[in-house]
């Protein structure tokens, strides 16, 4: 006795067959592991993250509380990074989320502030805008509560 499949069974199962075979060909993203990637906090985080940013889609990382955007990756994530300490670098507020930002020879790495454990996003120059990543990924950056934030020297000087 033989099967035959209908025409809808053998497209479907051609589709995913060849979903299979292209997903396989993309590698993950290599990302190195923060120090504190473990941390249970980074959880609520890491699942609130969005599927795209600035039109780049979402890849597969090779790190525990990573993530990537982009072919090539353009914007690189990381959670359990070093929280930093006071600091002069610039600090800006995007919905809430205070970052600390330092600017590359080629790219720009924003460290959240005020918040443990710190998350990291670093991006690609002129690849993807600042504020649309910032402002996208602020909303589950603010899954990890905030214990302080930034402040201007004139704050600093009234809080003594």
């Amino acid at each position: 006795m033989r099967f035959f499949a209908s025409p809808a069974l053998r497209t479907a199962t051609i589709a995913a067959s060849a979903l299979l075979v292209l997903t396989a060909c993309t590698p993950a993203v290599t990302i190195d592991v923060a120090a504190d990637a473990n941390n249970p906090a980074c959880a609520p985080m890491m699942v609130a993250l969005p599927d795209s940013l600035a039109d780049a889609k979402r890849r597969t990382t090779s790190s525990q509380a990573t993530a990537a955007w982009g072919e090539p990756a353009a914007v690189l994530l990381r959670c359990g990074v070093q929280v930093p300490g006071p600091t002069t670098d610039r600090c800006v507020t995007v919905n809430g989320v205070d970052w600390v930002i330092k600017e590359g020879e080629d790219t720009w790495t924003f460290t959240t502030y005020g918040r443990n454990p710190a998350t990291e996003v670093i991006l690609g120059d002129n690849k993807v805008p600042s504020d649309t990543v910032l402002t996208q990924i602020s909303a589950a950056a603010a899954k990890i509560p905030a214990t302080g934030g930034c402040v201007g020297l004139g704050d600093a000087a009234t809080q003594k």
